[in-house]
């Protein structure tokens, strides 16, 4: 077994973290310090753009794409994306969640553009990629995904509510409905939303009511009305998290993603990469989180010693850098073989991956703020906004149970009958 990163990895590897130390890290107190100056909180600091641009002049771009729409790793960089495998993007990805909320928009690379940009390539027509996939390569727009719902379980797609009704002349599409918590939509940057509603409520079969349609953020009947907090977080630097009314929102028919009743299917190609790259992320987060406990730990004094020397705090230290070993094993191996055998073949990691990674880096995040004492719990760390980040992942693209029941379920169907 190789365990080595190739040529090409390394390389960009040893670029990305240049980047990181020259420019992401020192932008962090800019950021805040320039968002406060801001005539609104969603309006984007100007650091932003100097990191974009930068990151674009070092060919620090796009990582996540797959050029020309193909296989991972055509193209090796000619096209709109670095042309990389899921292997090959994973450490990179890692790198860029040490600062989640700046390096992943630098660098193009953040949800829930990077999902909206893989289902456009993967399902949009050619009009659609023109008109909406093209921008977002050049991180010109950002766009929001809009699934979840307020009044129904939304871990079970079936239950969503909101109506896609064929208009009488069926040249459109009409939107009813209400989502909330969805990213990216409070920023003024967000042109599009692509939205998960029901053009069939009385079908049969529940996974093939739901399509997804593209809404233009101007189209009359498109309410942003507030945005929501998460952890008293507003995540401005993400675009926060909206609560989006449409209300006989009328978009042309053309604007349908595939055709009608394939909604559930789309959305289901778009959450497996999602995932894996939440992970890859979680694991850059953890790896800061490490980095912060061990600097603490040698400079801080209590009882007569440096934290350094307390037993626990080594027993966290120790038992936190064991975790993150495995679960990056665990990432690397489920990007292997997304690679390989494709993201059906990769099922059973991706749910694993996504169990196991959010909640580890949780325990990890805790004892780092714990560390740290009322720092910690402070803007003048990181890390409690890391801990909501992470938190909420165990929710985010299905909870931990939804996960784990049909996870359960793969593993006893390999012995149902062998009674």
């Amino acid at each position: 077994m190789d365990f080595a990163f190739d040529a090409r990895t390394e390389e960009l590897r040893e670029r990305l973290l240049a980047f990181m130390d020259e420019y992401v890290y020192p932008a962090e107190p800019v950021a805040a310090e320039q968002r406060a100056r801001l005539a609104s909180p969603w309006d984007t600091p100007a650091v932003f753009g100097e990191l974009k641009a930068e990151a674009r002049r070092q060919g620090l771009w796009n990582l996540f794409f797959v050029d020309e729409h193909g296989s991972p790793g055509a193209g090796q960089g000619s096209g709109p994306g670095a042309g990389l495998t899921n292997l090959q993007y994973a450490p990179l990805a890692e790198i860029t969640g040490r600062s989640p909320h700046l390096a992943p928009m630098a660098t193009n690379c953040a949800a829930p553009d990077t999902g909206n940009m893989e289902l456009l390539a993967q399902f949009g027509s050619e009009e659609q990629k023109k008109q909406w996939l093209e921008p977002l390569l050049a991180g010109e727009i950002r766009s929001a995904f809009a699934m979840t719902e307020p009044e129904v379980a939304s871990s079970d797609a079936t239950n969503i509510e909101t109506r896609v009704e064929r208009s009488a002349d069926g040249e459109a599409y009409v939107l009813t409905g209400r989502k909330w918590f969805i990213s990216g939509a409070m920023n003024p940057d967000c042109k599009v939303f692509i939205v998960m509603g029901k053009t069939d409520p009385e079908g049969a079969d529940p996974r093939r009511q739901q399509s997804m349609i593209l809404v233009p953020r101007d189209t009359p009947g498109v309410e942003v009305r507030r945005a929501m907090t998460v952890y008293g977080f507003e995540d401005h630097e993400h675009g926060g998290h909206a609560e989006v009314v449409f209300d006989g929102a009328r978009v042309p028919a053309a604007n349908l993603i595939g055709e009608e009743g394939a909604g559930f299917a789309i959305a289901q190609a778009r959450l497996g990469p999602g995932r894996i790259h939440h992970c890859m992320r979680l694991i850059g987060m953890a790896e800061r989180a490490i980095e912060l406990m061990c600097r603490r730990a040698i400079g801080r004094t209590a009882f007569g010693k440096e934290l350094a020397a307390q037993g626990v705090v080594q027993n966290w230290i120790a038992d936190a850098r064991v975790t993150v070993e495995q679960l990056r094993l665990l990432v690397l191996k489920t990007a292997w073989l997304m690679d390989t055998v494709g993201n059906r073949g990769a099922h059973t990691e991706i749910q694993a991956i996504k169990i196991a990674t959010p909640r580890a880096v949780v325990g990890i995040l805790d004892q780092a703020v714990q560390l740290h004492g009322a720092g910690g719990v402070s803007q003048d760390f990181p890390l409690a906004e890391l801990w909501a980040a992470a938190r909420t992942l165990r929710l985010a693209d299905g909870p931990d149970e939804v996960h784990q029941r049909s996870l359960a379920h793969r593993e006893l169907k390999k012995y149902a009958g062998r009674r």
